[in-house]
């Protein structure tokens, strides 16, 4: 594999951008041999017409031009097509690397062919990237919004309320279980407002608008340690624009 491609590079846990982003473009371009050969490529897509491929590399070869960076960094830099190929990116070479053996039997696995599939040719068992679906809910209360903040949250910044769809559950039982156990409140007329996958590390967000229905907030200490109703006129810093989260706060406050 030696053709011209758009690289999504891995060193470290940070991706290589490069320096001169003239045109939007913030991905290294080249042949792998400019890059050193980087061993289990994976083609994660396209970009303006141009195969993508993403790599972990061991070492960094001399002369890249660029810096390496940390995913979230990027969505100061990047349009909404650059931030999907490198969440791709990001999820695949973990799921490739967290998967080098059978999770059954413990034998060496391979990609299957014609697909993104670990297969172990000991036992057949398949090991596809793992996806794991959280909820969001925008609680709103008239003309206020329930936002919270999570103590993983960069300083002053507030959200909608999210958590992980356990087993068994429904993402309507997962909204109205997260909302009272975060903060203690009862909601109604689930509306869905979107998706988006969100790379930290393999999440599928599943965002929906619901209303109060009663409860004083009570935070829960281990997942929020503050939540507070705000108007539209009168919000506290926010997620990033490229956040689902983000998205839905402006749609509300339209």
């Amino acid at each position: 594999m030696n053709e011209l491609g758009y690289w999504l590079l891995r060193y470290e846990n940070q991706l290589l951008a490069t320096i001169d982003r003239a045109g939007g473009n913030i991905f290294p371009r080249g042949r792998a041999t400019d890059f050193g050969s980087p061993r289990n490529v994976l083609l994660v897509g396209e970009w303006r017409g141009i195969f993508c491929y993403a790599a972990e590399l061991d070492r960094l070869p001399e002369n890249i031009p660029g810096e390496l960076m940390p995913v979230r960094s990027l969505f100061s830099l990047a349009g909404e097509e650059e931030i999907y190929l490198a969440g791709r990116a990001v999820q695949l070479l973990d799921w490739q690397k967290n998967h080098r053996y059978c999770g059954k039997c413990g034998a060496p696995t391979t990609i299957k062919a014609g697909q993104f599939a670990m297969l172990c040719h000991a036992c057949g068992l398949v090991a596809y990237p793992r996806i794991s679906p959280a909820v969001m809910v925008l609680i709103q209360r008239g003309d206020e919004l329930l936002l919270a903040r999570s103590p993983r949250f960069r300083p002053g910044v507030f959200s909608a309320l999210a958590g992980f769809v356990e087993a068994g559950e429904t993402l309507e039982q997962c909204a109205s279980r997260e909302v009272l156990e975060e903060v203690g409140i009862t909601i109604t007329n689930l509306r869905y407002f979107g998706s988006q996958s969100w790379p930290f590390p393999h999440s599928l967000m599943v965002a929906f608008f619901a209303d109060y229905t009663g409860g004083i907030i009570k935070p829960e200490p281990s997942e929020i340690e503050d939540a507070r109703w705000f108007s539209c006129s009168a919000l506290p810093a926010l997620p990033e624009p490229v956040s689902i989260a983000r998205q839905m706060i402006d749609a509300a406050c339209r």
